[in-house]
């Protein structure tokens, strides 16, 4: 989640409506300029006996961040507490209960991508070695309660897990007990965005699918394959789901930013506090009328920090993300941007892709979005089909997109190699979670914490 690391004093205020939607078309780069940002996110565990650490204890989450400072990162405050690091590689954040986020830097390709996260792996595990502490690639705690998981120091943070569970039963597993991997693209117009959006949409399930890693809940199985995905549905409907509008004629940025002004708010930053507005509404504070914060109007970062509460498959900022991947060891943060890009950065392979999946229709979409975390691959596509019986096909144009891209490293490799481990998921027909049951089954012997050693960085 987003992490304010600039004062907000000079961001203009928002007299016009305009002001909304050239936020999204000021986004609009050439290709040449096109960069690709990764995100990734670990919980943080005791080497010794496997608790979440809290942000104050000796050798926890405060101790962690600072630790990091040695490799040139610089702290971000908030309330005198150190909950952030900035630095070239990107942004080190803290989820709500401790999960450690790299919000990497704009890169122009997957090598640079996979160094990127490759720095940063080797950084916090030489200070975990230091204080005790591991990384577990998961997209869900696999036995933790929300009971045993501590709270980060951050603003927003208590008032969406005061107004979580007004809206939603799944909320606070959301933000507590989860991790995910995601891709952050750019777009060259608004009939480029909006054809990325579409099949962003349409096939986020099958990447959800590919990476599915969160089968366990509090030590058993929970009897789906990508859990973090299911909770998704019973967290806020306001604020999440397929959009169905997305693919509806005329699409573009004027009819995000209405679907974004009906997304009810949570908060107001000002002067490094947040004023707490849950469930409040944008278009109030537009015209000055926020019952939180009476006689303001909003400045273009408060529309920003919004835009950031929205929690679809496919979230539109001056750049697009893809939301739909559970938390996964160090080839699946470099595969989730390989496959995306190889999908959407390629006019050749953007077409592909769109022509597989324009004939879908919203019931059939949904149905599969909702069938996913239960079935992953085996999840039914119109046709008669299942997920699996495309997937490969999928990969054929990824591929395709990396090799037109032409991008080599010093070796003369392409970026092609690496959706190598999506490639092996295919050819097996076993998703992460899979793999993770079938060890629990059996040599584990029902044992979860057999995990930490399993999936660990």
């Amino acid at each position: 989640m987003s992490t304010k690391t600039v004062s907000d004093s000079n961001s203009p205020v928002i007299e016009h409506r305009s002001q909304l939607i050239d936020y999204f078309s000021g986004g609009e780069k050439p290709v040449d300029r096109w960069r690709i940002g990764t995100e990734h996110e670990k919980f943080v565990f005791s080497t010794a006996d496997h608790h979440a650490p809290s942000y104050d204890e000796p050798g926890g989450i405060r101790d962690l961040l600072m630790a990091l400072t040695e490799f040139g990162w610089t702290p971000v405050e908030e309330g005198g507490k150190v909950i952030a690091l900035s630095g070239p590689d990107g942004t080190v954040s803290l989820e709500p209960a401790g999960q450690l986020e790299l919000s990497g830097a704009p890169l122009d390709n997957l090598h640079q991508t996979c160094a990127e996260a490759g720095r940063h792996l080797k950084q916090v595990k030489a200070v975990g070695d230091r204080l005790g502490l591991s990384f577990l690639g998961l997209g869900m705690w696999p036995d933790k309660t929300r009971a045993e998981l501590p709270i980060m120091p951050k603003g927003r943070y208590r008032i969406m897990l005061d107004h979580m569970p007004r809206v939603g039963s799944l909320g606070l597993d959301m933000m507590l007990r989860t991790c995910t991997i995601q891709v952050n693209l750019d777009y060259a117009s608004e009939a480029d965005m909006a054809k990325k959006f579409r099949v962003g949409l349409a096939l986020q399930p099958l990447a959800t699918a590919l990476f599915a890693n969160s089968a366990f809940t509090e030590g058993k199985p929970n009897g789906l394959l990508s859990f973090r995905s299911h909770i998704w549905s019973d967290t806020d409907p306001a604020r999440t789901g397929m959009l169905p509008f997305v693919f509806e004629d005329g699409f573009g940025y004027e009819r995000y930013a209405d679907y974004a002004l009906d997304v009810p708010m949570y908060f107001v930053y000002r002067d490094g506090k947040y004023i707490d507005a849950a469930g409040q509404s944008f278009r109030d504070f537009l015209k000055g009328e926020l019952p939180a914060y009476p006689g303001h109007k909003p400045t273009m970062d408060d529309w920003a920090d919004h835009l950031s509460t929205a929690f679809p498959e496919v979230r539109l900022k001056t750049f697009l993300e893809m939301r739909g991947a559970d938390g996964g060891r160090w080839g699946r943060i470099c595969a989730l941007p390989a496959f995306w890009v190889g999908l959407l950065y390629d006019q050749g392979a953007l077409d592909a892709a769109w022509d597989l999946v324009k004939d879908w229709d919203m019931s059939a979409r949904q149905a599969l979005r909702d069938s996913v975390p239960a079935l992953a691959l085996d999840a039914p596509v119109p046709g008669g089909r299942k997920l699996r019986d495309i997937a490969g096909q999928v990969l054929d144009i990824a591929h395709a997109g990396l090799a037109a891209r032409a991008r080599l490293n010093s070796s003369g490799d392409n970026e092609t190699g690496f959706l190598d481990p999506l490639r092996e998921i295919v050819r097996t027909g076993k998703v992460p979670a899979q793999v993770l049951l079938d060890r629990f089954n059996g040599d584990w012997a029902g044992d979860i914490t057999r995990v930490y050693d399993e999936a660990r960085f």
